[in-house]
This record gives C-alpha cells, sequence and structure tokens, in this order.
C-alpha cells in the first residue's frame, strides 16, 4: 500500500469514526462508559485517527498537479476571508444545529447558513486542494470537507428528532451559504452578519495568513505574497 493510500485510508477512519461516535453510537456508548469516559474514547480515536494521518501527511513528499494561474489566488484568498468570517461568526453567537434550546429568530450569520463552522472547513479545504495542487493535501483537504459536509446533514437530523422547533429553524435558514437570501427567505440585509464576525475574521484572516501559517504549518500562505 503506498503513503498516499494509507492517507486515504487513515482519513476515510477518521470521518466514519467521528460520525459514527457523534451521532448513532454516542448515546448507548455515553450510557456504557459515562460522559467522562465517552470523551476519553472520542478524544483518543480522533486523536489517533487524525493524528497519524497529519504525520503521515507531512512525510509524505509535496508535489504539484497542476500549476494554479495567478488569477486565481485573489479570488482563493476572497474566499478563505469569508471562511474566516464564517469561522468568528459560527464560535461568537449561539448556534441551534449545535446546541440545545436555542430558539427564535435567526440572527447574524444563521440568515447566511445554520453551519458556518462546517461551512468554513469546506471553503478551506476547496481553497487549499486548488491552490496547493498536492495529491496529499488533496486527500487530507476532500476527507476534512467530507466530514464536515456529511456531519451537517446528520447534525439536522438529530435536532429535527430533538426539537420540534428545529424544521420550523431550518425552514427559515438554509444549509448552503447565502441560498436563504437568494430565495427570498431571509433579507438582503442578512449578508451583513455583524461587526464581530466581519472584523474579527478580517483580522484574524490577515494575521494568521500574513504571520501564523508560516508559524504553524512552516511554508507561507499560498498567494500572500501577491497581497503585498
Amino acid at each position: 500500500m503506498s503513503d498516499l493510500m494509507l492517507l486515504g485510508l487513515l482519513i476515510g477512519l477518521f470521518v466514519v469514526s467521528h460520525e459514527l461516535l457523534s451521532h448513532p453510537l454516542r448515546a448507548p456508548l455515553v450510557a456504557r462508559l459515562g460522559a467522562g469516559g465517552f470523551a476519553i474514547l472520542y478524544s483518543v480515536v480522533a486523536l489517533g485517527t487524525l493524528g497519524s494521518a497529519v504525520q503521515l501527511w507531512r512525510q509524505i513528499p509535496g508535489r504539484r498537479l497542476w500549476d494554479t494561474p495567478a488569477a486565481v489566488y485573489a479570488p482563493a484568498l476572497a474566499v478563505m476571508l469569508i471562511a474566516f468570517i464564517l469561522f468568528v461568526g459560527s464560535v461568537t453567537a449561539p448556534n441551534p444545529a449545535m446546541m440545545p434550546g436555542v430558539t427564535g429568530e435567526p440572527k447574524g450569520m444563521q440568515r447566511i447558513t445554520r453551519h458556518p463552522m462546517m461551512w468554513s472547513f469546506v471553503l478551506w479545504a476547496a481553497v487549499h486542494m486548488v491552490l496547493t495542487a498536492d495529491p496529499r493535501t488533496i486527500v487530507l483537504a476532500s476527507g476534512i470537507a467530507a466530514l464536515a459536509l456529511i456531519g451537517t446533514v446528520m447534525q439536522d437530523v438529530k435536532k429535527q428528532q430533538q426539537d420540534s422547533n428545529y424544521t420550523a429553524h431550518m425552514a427559515r435558514t438554509s444549509h448552503v451559504p447565502f441560498a436563504a437570501i437568494l430565495t427570498g427567505r431571509q433579507p438582503v440585509s442578512a449578508l451583513w452578519p455583524g461587526a464581530v464576525p466581519v472584523v474579527g475574521g478580517a483580522l484574524l484572516w490577515f494575521v494568521f495568513l500574513g504571520w501564523g501559517h508560516s508559524w504553524l504549518i512552516g511554508v507561507p500562505a499560498a498567494g500572500w505574497s501577491y497581497m503585498q
């Protein structure tokens, strides 16, 4: 088995184990192991699969399958800015898809997408696949994207079963970013999610791409030189 195939297997195990432990197996395992025991099991499995995948990713030599046109970099960086805004919006406001007891009219980022954190991961994955053109990164990023998209669907199903109000929330919002606005379920003013996610996301985008990427990953963010 090649290293790339092994990487794909590890990513696949991470995605499958994460979804199983997060949804169908969560309740019976919590009942058997307790909340603390389940948290330990969940962490060990996640760290074991994803940690091994990231370590293997670092060991596989990087190579390019195509040359990314220079014209792609500016749009890609703009998409990453949106991803950072979505992420900040997801952690600075209650999310009915992830938190119990959150009701009422959709606000802020929820009017753009009810799964802002997961879509930030999807956009991150898409940008990295296009800009790096690296088989190892394509495998890793596609796994993260699959995990995020599958997770959103399973979250919606679980929340509908747990909370009768969630179906109404789904009717007023959209899974795909901006779809609720384009279809008239949310007003055009919903394009502005608030100062906190926009300013916070832009600041995080600038700091991470300009400095943090090199520090954490060891290489500059692709295309950042075009911004200078």
